[in-house]
């Protein structure tokens, strides 16, 4: 279970303001990429929070609303499935971690970053946790809102095109999601270079 030991380390050498920044949604073939930003309290405390990749989508649903009263401050983004197109998958996860942060009404002095690139998204100090979302209470508190915001997202498509079957898979590349694309095709909220990397692997194969 995560805890607030390294948001406790940094706050021992002088950062006051600790902020915790994680996404969901790099790998799916449709929708937006989602991040969150959460500042916590030094007592903060949240039963049952861990990363969201090892909760069920209950426990996440049930977590996201008491992570919104516990949290001092919080921040949600996205980048849009054009932008994923445009930036690739990579500047527009920073575009989301940034458009979060800029979302909050603190203003951080350090930011926790889940994974092992810094986005640069500020003036703030940043550093990347391999693995932060299963070792800080922060950055587990916002991939818990990450991922819930962007299913929450996905169910709303889901209702828009619901020959996909978004509800079930929330667009990643599951054997009925690449079924529903060989039948239907592309939706407007498909990543469209990431089928044509899904075509040019199948070409190379």
């Amino acid at each position: 279970m995560v805890d607030l030991e390294l948001e406790t380390k940094y706050r021992q050498s002088g950062s006051l303001c600790i902020c915790g920044v994680d996404e969901a949604g790099r790998g799916p073939l449709a929708g937006p990429v989602y991040a969150a930003a959460v500042v916590l309290p030094t007592d903060a405390q949240i039963e049952g929070l861990n990363d969201s990749k090892k909760l069920s989508e209950k426990k996440r649903e049930a977590l996201f609303p008491v992570i919104l009263e516990t949290a001092l401050d919080y921040g949600i983004g996205c980048a849009s499935e054009r932008e994923i197109d445009e930036l690739n998958i990579l500047n527009a996860t920073f575009l989301a971690m940034k458009r979060a942060v800029e979302a909050l009404s603190l203003c951080p002095d350090l930011l926790l970053i889940d994974g092992n690139r810094a986005p640069h998204i500020g003036a703030a100090r940043e550093i990347t946790v391999i693995g932060g979302d299963a070792k800080s209470m922060s950055i587990a508190a916002a991939s818990v809102l990450a991922k819930v915001s962007r299913d929450r997202y996905m169910l709303e498509m889901a209702a828009r095109y619901p020959q996909y079957a978004f509800e079930k898979h929330k667009g990643y590349g599951t054997k009925l999601h690449y079924e529903k694309l060989a039948e239907f095709g592309a939706s407007p909220i498909h990543r469209l270079t990431f089928l044509k990397n899904m075509d040019r692997a199948k070409t190379n194969g």
